[in-house]
């Protein structure tokens, strides 16, 4: 598995979410668990089967999420090269199809954000990996799961020009 750069702030919060899953939501599906098995027959008990499929699910997300940081290393974004776009640019595109402008930060895992007029993406995604490396005025055609896309940079912001 490819290492992923993130921000140490994206690895706490990644670190934190894991803590909170570990010391506050297992411990109390476990205390659920004993309250369902002390009412007796566990054949028919729904809510101790219920309970424990749900820790089931819980330590597949807290595995995922463990893993997801394993494949990172923390990166400064102040320290990136500036003026080509790399982990932590903001970018602006030109879809030059669709004729319209998009704008996308580069994060990792963790970090990602789709809602908001500037996307936060994984440097792991087709668009970004289409465009790592590449300056302002660069056209490029992105391989897309559905097709691809022929854009131009328009704008690179990199971390602390903001």
């Amino acid at each position: 598995m490819e290492r992923q750069p993130i921000t140490r702030e994206g690895f706490e919060k990644l670190r934190a979410e894991i803590r909170h899953l570990e010391d506050v939501l297992m411990p109390e599906i476990a205390e659920k668990i004993a309250e369902a098995r002390a009412e007796g027959d566990l054949k028919e008990n729904t809510e101790y089967h219920g309970q424990r499929d749900e820790q089931g699910r819980m330590q597949a997300k807290i595995n995922s999420l463990k893993s997801k940081l394993a494949g990172c290393y923390i990166v400064d974004k102040a320290d990136m090269p500036k003026g080509i776009v790399t982990f932590g640019s903001t970018v602006t595109i030109k879809d030059l199809d669709l004729d319209e402008e998009e704008t996308y930060e580069f994060v990792g895992p963790g970090e990602e954000d789709y809602d908001g007029p500037v996307m936060k993406i994984l440097t792991t995604s087709p668009i970004a990996k289409g465009l790592i490396g590449k300056k302002e005025g660069d056209q490029v055609e992105i391989t897309l799961p559905r097709g691809s896309m022929s854009v131009v940079v328009v704008k690179i912001v990199d971390h602390g020009d903001e």
